[in-house]
């Protein structure tokens, strides 16, 4: 299907082990999961989305609409943040507060067909919303996790890169570019520096209507990309305190800094980047991208920030958030065009083999046995060729076959052959769960 990853089962095995380990990360940081609804109201979604997204979200008619004539409200959500602001503005009386919530999904967004993007891809998303007010701490927060997550992972270096919006902003101020719409549509240029060069970006910039001069000491700035340690603490330091803005962004980032160091964050995992800015609208303050250090093409395999004012079209109650999100059927097929990750092994342990079918009744026994022990079982359910069989077994890499023929079920035993290593002994059915165990 054009735009969906489809796996072959080993390597659905492999995704499935990474989303097992995010899974764990998450709550082991004390997140709690959520689920909801694939559809949003496309208003919503479309005054949210901000950017290119907007056009890419995938409206929802159901086929009664169409007939009566009635126009779609309903849109699939192309992402999991705007979901989770509906759903704690519905929930709000019954959440305990900040809401710590993880939620791994599939999302959908209306991308051109092509190698590495999907139309319908699994998201693995944290953030933490409060009421009134949330403590920049809990900006810190983020970066540990991802840390802990692609640590583990083990797929090589990383880099978090690390910003803040109102950084930014205070900084087009001191520039002369005052007007929030101006604004919004400098970052979005500034946020393609990465990808498109310097200057390509210099060229909109100035398109946008920046000076000359104005330009320049933008991407002066944001040109230094990643920097690490205390050169980043310096480079914060050094900037002007030219309005409250600016102040504001640089003093959360270095609370952020500080906040990482206290959390035994690798100091070579984080990195300041003036030039990220994330293109969603929605986000106002610290703003994430994660690369792997060896494969900067991939670009950022996680990104987020802080989102101050999302609920609001929801509730009258503000609602401030900070987040991230891995998509992760990108980063699979990414990891895996780049051979940092391989295929899974089979999760079945152990193959029944059937040689007749008197045997049937006894092989669903023992069966029963392996299952009951927490040892993963197929049963050849056609009697057949013990040959045939074991080539299967091989095939689809059960390494434990298990063979009850009408000797072996006369004697009460039953005869093991493991695969790898070609060793086969005979064994009493009642030794056999040991004997497997042992195998291990």
């Amino acid at each position: 299907m054009p735009g969906a990853l489809e796996l072959l089962p080993t390597e659905q095995i492999e995704l499935q082990r990474m989303l097992d380990l995010i899974r764990e990360e998450f709550e082991r940081f004390g997140f709690l999961p959520i689920s909801t609804s694939a559809m949003e109201l496309s208003e919503v979604l479309l005054t949210k989305s901000g950017g290119e997204t907007e056009r890419q979200v995938y409206l929802v008619q159901s086929t009664g609409a169409r007939t009566q004539g009635k126009e779609p409200d309903l849109a699939l959500r192309f992402d999991l943040t705007v979901p989770l602001a509906r759903y704690v503005a519905e929930h709000e009386g019954e959440l305990a507060f900040p809401f710590r919530r993880y939620q791994i999904q599939p999302v959908w967004r209306g991308e051109t067909p092509q190698r590495g993007r999907f139309r319908e891809f699994i998201q693995c998303d944290i953030d933490v919303i409060d009421r009134g007010k949330l403590s920049i701490r809990h900006d810190a927060e983020m970066p540990a996790v991802i840390a802990g997550i692609f640590t583990r992972l083990n797929i090589g270096d990383f880099t978090i890169r690390i910003n803040n919006r109102k950084l930014l902003r205070g900084l087009l101020i001191d520039l002369g570019v005052e007007d929030p719409d101006r604004q919004t549509d400098v970052l979005r240029e500034l946020d393609k520096l990465g990808r498109d060069g310097e200057q390509s970006v210099e060229t909109a910039l100035l398109d946008k209507g920046l000076s000359p001069e104005a330009a320049s000491r933008l991407l002066q700035l944001a040109g230094r990309g990643s920097v690490r340690g205390d050169d980043a603490i310096t480079l914060l330091e050094s900037l002007p305190d030219a309005n409250s803005l600016l102040v504001e962004g640089k003093t959360e980032l270095l609370t952020v800094f500080a906040l990482l160091a206290a959390q035994g964050v690798d100091p070579r995992k984080v990195a300041l980047d003036v030039s990220i800015a994330r293109g969603l609208d929605y986000y106002t303050g610290t703003v994430y991208e994660t690369t792997l250090d060896s494969h900067p093409e991939l670009g950022s395999i996680c990104s987020g920030g802080r989102y101050d004012d999302l609920a609001s079209l929801y509730t009258s109650s503000k609602l401030p958030g900070v987040g991230i999100s891995i998509g992760l059927t990108r980063l699979f097929w990414q990891l895996r065009e780049v051979g940092l990750v391989g295929q899974g092994s089979t999760t079945v342990r152990v193959l029944l083999t059937l040689l007749d079918d008197p045997g049937l009744t006894v092989t669903l026994g023992i069966a029963r046995d392996l299952r009951a022990a927490g040892i993963n079982t197929e049963v050849t359910l056609e009697a057949g060729k013990l040959s045939r069989q074991l080539r299967y077994a091989d095939r689809a890499g059960i390494p434990i076959v298990v063979i009850a023929g009408e000797e072996e079920r006369e004697r009460g035993t039953v005869q093991v052959r493991h695969l790898p290593t070609q060793h086969q002994q005979e064994v009493s059915v009642t030794d056999l769960v040991t004997t497997i165990q042992e195998l291990d």
